[in-house]
C-alpha cells in the first residue's frame, strides 16, 4: 500500500500543470505585516512563479488573472514553519513501530508483539516513541520484558525524545554488548540492580553502540520515507520546516525529490554536526536550491540529553536523582572551536540545550565569541527548556533565537516537577520571559518527538494548558504567549529563524505563495477550537500539495 502511494504522489507531483496568474478569492486572510502586525485580507494573487503578486483587502478591486480560484469564505493562514523538526524520522516513524500512543508497559508489549508478527519478514524489529514516565512505570524498561514480546529476532526502539534506546537480548549480542562494555563520554548503559549486567537501556551517546549494529536503510526506504514525511507534515498545514540533524544520507533523499520534481516541503537543513556539514555543503552554506525549497543553513550541535532520561545537563542534581546532574555531551574547547568553525564559514550553528548547565554553557560560548565575527549571526539555541533565571537575559544577546517548542512544556511540566522541584523552575519555558527582555522565538514541535500538529502547539503557547485544561489557569500562567505572538512563531519568526524572511513566511508581495486553509481563526477561536482545527488544503508554492477532501 505504501508503495502504490508513493509512486501515486510521484506521478502527480511531476504531472502539476506550470504556474499561471491565480487569483485566490473570498478568503478570510490573515498574516503579519513588515512590522509584526497582523494584517487581514480578502484575496490573493498569485504569479507565474508561485510568488504572492497582490493582497487584496476588503474593497479594492480584483485584477482580471488567468484563473480564479473559490475560497468559500474560509480562512487563510501563512503554511507553517516547523523551526525544529527531524523530517526523515517523521517518514521512518510512519513506516516503522510507534509506541508514542501507548500508555503502560503491558500495552506497548502487545503491540511490540503485534508488529512482529506482521512483519515476519522485517530481520530486525525497529520503532520509538516508548515512554516510561508516561506508563507510569517508575523506571526503565528491560531487555528481559522486551525478549517476552519478541525473542526471534534483533528489537531496538528509541525513546520519544530520541535520548535513549530499548534493545532486546538478541539486538545487544548483535552489537556485541557485554558486561565489560564501558559506557562512551556523554552516555550511560544503565545496568540491572547487579551493577554489571547491561539491563537494555542506552542513554545518549550510548545508543551509538546499538546504532552501529542496525542494517542502514537502503536509498530506495529513503525515499519512501521521504515521501511519507512530505504527506504527513503537509496534512497538518506544514509548508517548511528547520530539519535538525541532516545526514548526507537525508540530503540525498532530498535532492532526489527536488530532482525529480516530487519535493513539495521547504527545508532548511542543519547538519547532524560539523563532519556532515562540509560534506554535505562543504566550505559555505549551500544556495537555494529547487524555488526556495531546500538549503544547507547550519549545523546542530549537542549539549545534553533530555530531562526523561535525565539526560539534560543540569548545574544542581536531579531532585529524584540526587546523584546525577545529567551528562554534558560535549567539552567546553570542543563547543567553542566548533562554533568558531561554523561561523568562519557562515554556517548557522544550532545549539541543543534543555538542563540549566547546557543553557549557561552555550550562552557562555556565545558571549565569548559573537564579539569575533560581524554581521547578522542569529545563534540559535534549541529548546532552551531549563534555564538559570540569572541566564535568562543574555538569551536577548547577540541576536540569539530560541528555538522552543511549545508542546513539550504540557508534555513535560508534571515530569519537570518531578525531576527539579519546584523550587528550581522559575525559568522553564519562559516564552514570556524572553520576549519582554528583548529575544526572540521561534517555535516548533521536536516532530516526531511530539505530533507535528502545530495547533496543539499554538494552544499550549497561548494557555499554558495540556489538552485536558490542565493545570487549570496555566502551568505558570504568566509566561503565556499572545496569539499574535504564537502565530508569528509558527509563520514569520520560524522563516527569520532559518534567514528566510521575504522569501516565505508572511503572506506579503514578493514572498512564496505558502498558505494553509483551515475551519478555525486562530486569532478568534477558543483553545478547545483551536486544538481541534482542520486543515483543509495547504498549498506551496502556489500550488495545492494537500487536500482534506
Amino acid at each position: 500500500m505504501k508503495l502504490k502511494f508513493a509512486a501515486a504522489f510521484l506521478a502527480s507531483a511531476i504531472a502539476m500543470p506550470a504556474h499561471a496568474d491565480v487569483l485566490i478569492d473570498n478568503v478570510t486572510g490573515i498574516t503579519m505585516d513588515a512590522d509584526g502586525k497582523v494584517k487581514r485580507f480578502e484575496a490573493l494573487v498569485i504569479d507565474d512563479d508561485g510568488k504572492i503578486a497582490q493582497v487584496i483587502e476588503r474593497g479594492q478591486e480584483r485584477p482580471r488573472t488567468d484563473y480564479r480560484e473559490d475560497g468559500e469564505g474560509r480562512v487563510m493562514i501563512p503554511g507553517i514553519i516547523d523551526a525544529h523538526a527531524h523530517v526523515m524520522g517523521v517518514g521512518f516513524g510512519a513506516l516503522t513501530l510507534d509506541l508514542s500512543d501507548t500508555n503502560s508497559l503491558e500495552e506497548a508489549l502487545d503491540k511490540i508483539r503485534t508488529f512482529a508478527a506482521e512483519n515476519e519478514a522485517r530481520p530486525w524489529i525497529l520503532g520509538r516513541g516508548w515512554n516510561q514516565e508516561k506508563w507510569g512505570l517508575g523506571r526503565f524498561p528491560t531487555a528481559e520484558e522486551l525478549d517476552s514480546a519478541v525473542s526471534d529476532r534483533p528489537v531496538y526502539l528509541a525513546r520519544v525524545d530520541g535520548h535513549a534506546g530499548w534493545a532486546n537480548s538478541l539486538a545487544m549480542r548483535a552489537a556485541g554488548i557485554t558486561a565489560d562494555t564501558k559506557s562512551p563520554s556523554g552516555g550511560r548503559i544503565e545496568k540491572l540492580a547487579d551493577g554489571k549486567t547491561p539491563s537494555g537501556i542506552f542513554v545518549d551517546a550510548a545508543e551509538q553502540l546499538m546504532n552501529a549494529a542496525v542494517p542502514a536503510p537502503r536509498p530506495i526506504e529513503r525515499d519512501l520515507a521521504f515521501i511519507e514525511a512530505q504527506k504527513v507534515l503537509h496534512s497538518f498545514g506544514i509548508t517548511a520546516v528547520a530539519d535538525m540533524g541532516t545526514t548526507i544520507e537525508d540530503w540525498q533523499a532530498f535532492r532526489r525529490a527536488g530532482d525529480n520534481g516530487s519535493l513539495t516541503l521547504r527545508i532548511m537543513s542543519y547538519a547532524a554536526g560539523p563532519d556532515q556539514m562540509t560534506l554535505i555543503s562543504g566550505a559555505r552554506p549551500s544556495l537555494w536550491l529547487y524555488d526556495d525549497k531546500l538549503r544547507m543553513n547550519g549545523v546542530k550541535l549537542y549539549l545534553d540529553g533530555a530531562l526523561g532520561s535525565r539526560g539534560a545537563w543540569l548545574k544542581q542534581p536531579y531532585s529524584d536523582d540526587p546523584h546525577n546532574n545529567g551528562l554534558p555531551l560535549m567539552a567546553p574547547a570542543q563547543l567553542r572551536n566548533v562554533l568558531v568553525r561554523a561561523a568562519q564559514g557562515g554556517f548557522q550553528p544550532a545549539v541543543h540545550a534543555i538542563g540549566t548547565a547546557a543553557n549557561a554553557e552555550a550562552l557562555a560560548a556565545i558571549g565569548e565569541i559573537a564579539e569575533s565575527f560581524d554581521g547578522d549571526r542569529r545563534w540559535r539555541i534549541e529548546h532552551v527548556q531549563i534555564v538559570d533565571p540569572a541566564d535568562l537575559p543574555k538569551l536577548a544577546e547577540h541576536g540569539i533565537i530560541s528555538s522552543m517548542q511549545p508542546v513539550h512544556q504540557t508534555s513535560d511540566m508534571f515530569m519537570a516537577e518531578a525531576r527539579l522541584g519546584e523550587d528550581r523552575l522559575e525559568g522553564a519555558y519562559a516564552w514570556n520571559t524572553i520576549l519582554e527582555m528583548g529575544g526572540r522565538l521561534a517555535f516548533g514541535s521536536d516532530t516526531p518527538v511530539e505530533s507535528p500538529d502545530p495547533f496543539a502547539g499554538f494552544a499550549a503557547a497561548i494557555t499554558r494548558s495540556n489538552a485536558a485544561g490542565e493545570p487549570f489557569g496555566g502551568w505558570r500562567a504568566t509566561e503565556r504567549v499572545t496569539r499574535e505572538q504564537a502565530l508569528s512563531g509558527f509563520t514569520a519568526d520560524a522563516a527569520y529563524a532559518g534567514f528566510a524572511e521575504g522569501r516565505f513566511g508572511r503572506l506579503l508581495p514578493g514572498e512564496r505563495a505558502d498558505f494553509v486553509l483551515v475551519d478555525v481563526d486562530p486569532l478568534l477561536a477558543t483553545p478547545e477550537e483551536i486544538r481541534g482545527t482542520k486543515v483543509l488544503e495547504t498549498w506551496v508554492g502556489g500550488q495545492k500539495v494537500y487536500d482534506a477532501d
